[in-house]
């Protein structure tokens, strides 16, 4: 046993040894062999050398060949060429010659022609010419008296016109200050503002909103010239409650500040500013007087200032917090009276829809009761649906393919073996359960 497993081991260390003299010796011999092949190589590499080299030879010689003979051709060409361009610079001397001489014989034909053309052109342009500034002189003389006199026509028209225009401006001055008589009276002046007033009015609300020379405090005769109607507390009788607006244009005092203004004076100034205060806290106490009287009215009224000048001073003067404390009446010109209004109209809209509410809650509630009725009979609707669903499958799949089953074995059938009674079995029973 130990013999053994020393032979093994020498087998085991000399194998690596015999494996590799192997190798050895394959990897001489593909040298060797190898060393041939580049050696045979090498020789046909030398025979293909020795061909180029005789091939350049051949051709250097060929090329050598052709250009001597390329010389010889280009010489004899040359001489030739150079014999050509002698006879043809000789010929071409003649030519030009005898072309020179006739060109320029006609060249003195021409201009002699030309001269005598231009010399015939000049004086029938001159003869033209005088002719025609003849015309033209008369015609401008002629052009020059129309437009003169045209001139003058029209200069006479216009100053007949300017006549006209002053004895038009004449009346229209005399009109003017006809004008300003008639807006100097206070009274008019107001109805101006009561009917800029009422435009406004009319054009933001519209007429149930709104009552027109009516008089708002009990007890009293004195009527204001337009009213608001605002909700009252009864919603069910319906009550009212009057805003009064009352259009107020002190021209006065305001003109006297207007002439200060222009003149600069300080004193004048303060002067026409207190006597414009006065009028403006004069006309509030009038208006809380006589047309402020809760609860039918509310506890405040509006001052209607006609022009935004106006409106500007008083609030330059701080009357507005003075005037609102004191008489409870708020002042108001042409744009804030507008938004004033507007503002108004949105509330009238949003009171109208708090009003409708509860008739809305009643009808969703209605349209809620209503939409559970719908919702069980679309249940239903739906259940039967389902129920003709399954009758169709039924119909479609089980009946169809037994149909289909019986088709097929008749095809290859001559004549049938069956009543036709058993062809379908169960066909009415079947078919009243469908169609039931």
């Amino acid at each position: 046993m130990g013999f053994i497993n020393f032979f093994l081991t020498i087998i085991f260390i000399a194998a690596p040894i015999i494996a590799i003299v192997i190798m050895a010796v394959i990897v001489s011999r593909t040298v060797r062999t190898l060393r041939a092949d580049i050696a045979a190589q090498s020789e046909v590499l030398r025979t293909i050398d020795a061909g180029i080299a005789s091939l350049r030879d051949e051709q250097q010689r060929i090329a050598a060949e052709q250009r001597d003979d390329l010389a010889r051709s280009l010489s004899g060409l040359r001489e030739e060429l150079a014999r050509s361009s002698a006879g043809l610079r000789e010929e071409m001397g003649r030519t030009l010659t005898e072309q020179s001489m006739q060109q320029e014989q006609k060249l003195d034909n021409i201009r002699k022609s030309m001269e005598e053309r231009i010399g015939a052109m000049q004086e029938g342009n001159e003869r033209q010419l005088g002719r025609m500034r003849e015309t033209v002189d008369e015609k401008l003389q002629e052009t020059l008296n129309r437009r003169i006199s045209e001139s003058f026509r029209t200069v006479q028209e216009q100053l007949g016109k300017v006549s006209e225009g002053l004895g038009e401006m004449q009346t229209l001055a005399a009109d003017v200050g006809g004008l300003k008589n008639v807006l100097s009276n206070v009274k008019t002046k107001g109805i101006l503002g009561e009917y800029q007033l009422a435009a406004i009015l009319e054009e933001i609300l519209s007429p149930e909103q709104y009552e027109k020379d009516i008089a708002t405090k009990q007890g009293s005769a004195d009527r204001v010239e337009f009213a608001i109607k605002l909700p009252g507390d009864s919603d069910a009788g319906g009550g009212r409650v009057y805003l009064p607006i009352d259009a107020k244009f002190p021209s006065i005092p305001y003109e006297q500040l207007t002439a200060a203004y222009e003149q600069g004076d300080a004193t004048l100034i303060d002067e026409a500013r207190k006597a414009l205060a006065r009028s403006a806290k004069q006309s509030a106490r009038t208006i809380h007087e006589k047309y402020i009287g809760p609860p039918d009215t509310t506890d405040f009224a509006i001052m209607f200032l006609p022009t935004e000048g106006l409106y500007a001073e008083v609030v330059n003067m701080g009357l507005i917090e003075e005037l609102q404390r004191l008489y409870r009446v708020n002042i108001a010109g042409p744009t804030t009276m507008a938004a004033l209004l507007n503002s108004l109209q949105m509330g009238f809209r949003t009171l109208a829809i708090q009003k409708r509410s509860s008739e809305v809650w009643n009808v969703l509630a209605s349209v809620k009761a209503e939409f559970g009725k719908f919702e069980s009979v679309l249940n239903s609707a739906r259940n039967r649906m389902r129920q003709a669903d399954d009758d169709l499958e039924k119909l479609i799949g089980t009946r169809t393919n037994a149909i289909n089953r019986k088709l097929r074995s008749v095809s290859a059938l001559t004549e049938p073996e069956e009543p036709a009674e058993t062809l379908l079995p169960d066909g009415e029973a079947h078919g009243a359960e469908v169609y039931e």
